[in-house]
């Protein structure tokens, strides 16, 4: 079994975690997160160090305690430096641009398809075939780089479409 919980969580310079009744918020330099306590996970905060543990027995408790430390890890981690997540498109004709907010991308369909962030998600196009997605919140940035890739998903005959930086896809041999 981990032992990861018992690992205390230490707060970096300039990265406040307050702790409440009803949630958790941790605030930054690049901005402010909040995620609600859970049932049977108790967090303290001693100086620079937040330790979680779990109270009781129950196997609710036990599986949560290790999900609560890897949210609030993750959310110090963001709003001390951004997470990131690259998408690159692969096709003849296939590009992005960033016009205002909107991300307008040409993916081989009759008409450009836009995409418009949620708030507090940047997204930016270093080249036309180049797409980086940045924010403080984790899930908020892999799930806005899912629906982007979700446009196009890369197919297996050509290997066309949108997809994750180093991604592997599996080619297939067409019909002979």
């Amino acid at each position: 079994m981990s032992r990861l919980t018992e690992r205390s969580l230490e707060i970096p310079s300039g990265v406040d975690v307050r702790i409440s009744e009803q949630d958790v918020r941790v605030k930054g330099p690049l901005g402010e997160l909040a995620m609600p306590r859970i049932d049977g996970v108790d967090t303290d905060r001693a100086g620079d160090v937040v330790s979680i543990r779990t109270v009781g027995t129950s196997t609710h408790a036990r599986a949560m305690t290790g999900t609560f430390q890897a949210l609030l890890r993750n959310m110090i981690k963001g709003v001390s430096q951004k997470w990131e997540k690259r998408l690159e498109l692969r096709g003849v004709g296939y590009r992005a641009q960033v016009q205002g907010k909107k991300l307008v991308l040409q993916l081989g369909y009759s008409h450009p398809v836009e995409f418009l962030p949620p708030e507090g998600i940047e997204v930016a196009t270093p080249s036309p075939t180049e797409i980086v997605v940045t924010g403080i919140d984790r899930q908020l940035v892999g799930q806005v780089a899912a629906d982007i890739r979700s446009k196009r998903p890369p197919e297996p005959y050509k290997g066309k479409g949108v997809r994750y930086v180093g991604e592997y896809v599996k080619r297939k041999e067409s019909k002979k």
